[in-house]
């Protein structure tokens, strides 16, 4: 079944945000910037679900896309016919992480509902193909941004996203 037939663009939504390195917690998820920021991106889940979005697509990367998958499956708990997909730019994708980074990897694809694999290998367009593809099945994009840098996949995918006229959640970084 083509994904278009399954889930409609309309109440999809996908995420993009930052990898630890351009977070200003880092990896410390204990930090109380990142305890907000995760909170107001369940409030931002909890907004989508209010208005009809009931696809989720996750970018399976490190830092936000992680904090997203994880708060859809939590949001899941209580609202049981939400879905959540894993947009996966090619195999392997965590192979070189930390081994807990890869644990909660495979721990947050095991609870996806479906996986979208992009590629069959690395190329260094990839991870742009696969913000490409989320945004194109999307109709809302929540982004974890923190606003600073002129380049980046999370502003790129900001811009794509703006430019397709997709509607854009923006969850600012303190």
């Amino acid at each position: 079944m083509e994904l278009t037939e399954r889930f409609e663009r309309a109440t999809t939504c996908a995420f993009t945000g930052h990898r630890p390195r351009a977070l200003p917690w880092g990896d410390d998820e204990g930090d109380p910037r990142c305890l907000a920021a995760k909170k107001r991106l369940d409030e931002a889940l909890e907004r989508a679900y209010g208005q009809g979005y009931r696809h989720f697509i996750c970018g399976m990367a490190q830092g936000g896309d992680l904090y997203f998958g994880e708060a859809v499956v939590r949001l899941r708990l209580v609202h049981p016919e939400l879905t959540l997909e894993g947009a996966v730019p090619f195999p392997d994708q965590c192979r070189r992480w930390p081994l807990a980074d890869q644990q909660r990897y495979y721990d947050l694809l095991d609870k996806c509902d479906m996986e979208t694999l992009i590629q069959q290998s690395y190329t260094p367009h990839c991870m742009h193909r696969r913000n490409r593809y989320m945004v194109d099945h999307a109709s809302r994009l929540i982004a974890l941004y923190n606003g600073l840098g002129k380049r980046g996949g999370t502003l790129s995918t900001l811009q794509y996203a703006m430019g397709q006229n997709v509607e854009v959640e923006m969850i600012e970084i303190d």
